[in-house]
């Protein structure tokens, strides 16, 4: 199955679903993001960014409650995302939502240094 032209990701211990709802985007990661998903990540987000971008979204939802563990590496997919989605001229900007596992608590320490990193259009929303 594929949206965007991207297959969803599935395998080496990671799942991503992507799907559209009322007029934004939904990513739910779940599993272990590891180095042998590091190139599907960020080709994933690419597509979600250009996607979010052409259409001129508002917001992009990621749900991470089931995402056990993400390496540097993937994490640094996420970064440049945030860096791509910055670099956009602020009319075209479009908020990223993530939902987290607050029990989990390597979510709580870094989607906490990447709401630093991009205040203004990342925010978290903790829950068990």
């Amino acid at each position: 199955m594929s949206y965007l032209g991207v297959p969803v990701i599935s395998g080496s211990g990671l799942v991503v679903t992507l799907e559209r709802k009322e007029g934004s985007l939904h990513l739910r990661l779940k599993g272990t993001a590891d180095m042998s998903a590091v190139s599907a990540l960020d080709d994933q987000l690419a597509a979600v960014h250009a996607e979010a971008a052409r259409e001129r979204l508002t917001a992009v939802f990621v749900d991470f409650r089931d995402l056990e563990f993400m390496n540097s590496s993937c994490f640094k997919c996420l970064v440049t995302w945030l860096g791509n989605a910055q670099d956009l001229a602020e009319a075209d900007r479009y908020r990223i939502v993530v939902k987290s596992n607050r029990d989990m608590h390597w979510q709580r320490r870094s989607l906490n240094a990447l709401r630093s990193f991009a205040a203004d259009i990342f925010s978290i929303e903790a829950s068990p």
